[in-house]
């Protein structure tokens, strides 16, 4: 499996799969409905909410990453932003199982359990795979859907369909501002304070796409810390001192567990902004 289509791979993820997956020896190509900052390799515009422009895209490739949607609420409308992601979800799921392809990665996201926490605080955390859905926008009610679009295709074609449900995600120059939530932690209460490193996000999509899997699976992908400088523990017994620990963690354990990641991909989060200080 050496021909992957990135979809979305212009854009702030796309661009890091994109080059760790030529890195590693991959042949890609990139579809997007905006030409690349910085050409790496093949790109072709298109637009996945056309049926017959996903099937064009994706044939004789053995892969799909899919990463291509309007990435995050408040961007555009609530029926456009669901219609877009909902319809090119759809359509690139159905071309490539008619097509044969032997398996899609595809973008969902942390969002669907909950954030931003406003009106329904976490269950528990960390929070993990089996945390009650409780989608706060029509973004996150089409990462939603996604899910379910996944196991309906994968128990009709057999196609293995992994689901990615990203953190935040960040690039080195991004680190600096995180000093500005310290005093207040309340300003990064939304996501209980996680993050992931573009390059980390890269890395989960590759073992996604190597890794010998079954079915419809969808993985928390986050960095190992939070975003802040006190403890863990700390911030959840003054946000949410309600809410119950579901495990011990360590000083600066992210919230949003990756334990499935891990054993599921080997997923290993190297970047933090620790490091880069």
């Amino acid at each position: 499996m050496k021909r992957i289509v990135v979809t979305g791979g212009s854009g702030l993820a796309g661009r890091a799969i994109v080059r760790d997956l030529l890195e590693h020896g991959y042949e890609v190509l990139n579809v997007d409905r905006a030409a690349p900052a910085e050409r790496l390799c093949p790109f072709l515009r298109a637009d996945l909410t056309n049926m017959g422009e996903a099937f064009e895209v994706l044939a004789d490739f053995d892969a799909v990453a899919h990463m291509a949607a309007i990435p995050a609420p408040g961007l555009f409308t609530e029926e456009v932003t669901f219609r877009t992601n909902a319809l090119s979800t759809f359509n690139v799921f159905h071309a490539a199982t008619s097509l044969r392809m032997q398996k899609i990665v595809w973008a969902s996201s942390e969002t669907t359990i909950g954030l931003p926490f406003d009106r329904e605080a976490p269950a528990y955390a960390p929070i993990d795979e089996s945390h009650p859905l409780y989608p706060e926008s029509s973004y996150a009610l089409s990462k939603v859907l996604g899910e379910e679009m996944a196991r309906q295709f994968n128990r009709r074609f057999g196609t293995p369909i992994v689901g990615l449900r990203f953190s935040n995600i960040m690039e080195p120059g991004d680190y600096a501002a995180f000093p500005g939530f310290w005093k207040n932690p309340h300003l990064r209460k939304w996501n209980l304070w996680g993050y992931v490193d573009a390059r980390d996000v890269a890395q989960g999509v590759r073992l996604a796409l190597e890794k010998q899997l079954e079915g419809a699976v969808h993985l928390m992908i986050a960095a190992a810390d939070t975003v802040m400088d006190r403890p863990s523990l700390d911030l959840m017994t003054e946000v949410y001192p309600r809410v119950p620990m579901k495990k011990k963690i360590d000083t600066h354990e992210t919230l949003l567990s990756i334990d499935r990641a891990r054993s599921v991909l080997g997923y290993t989060p190297v970047w933090s902004w620790r490091a880069a200080r």
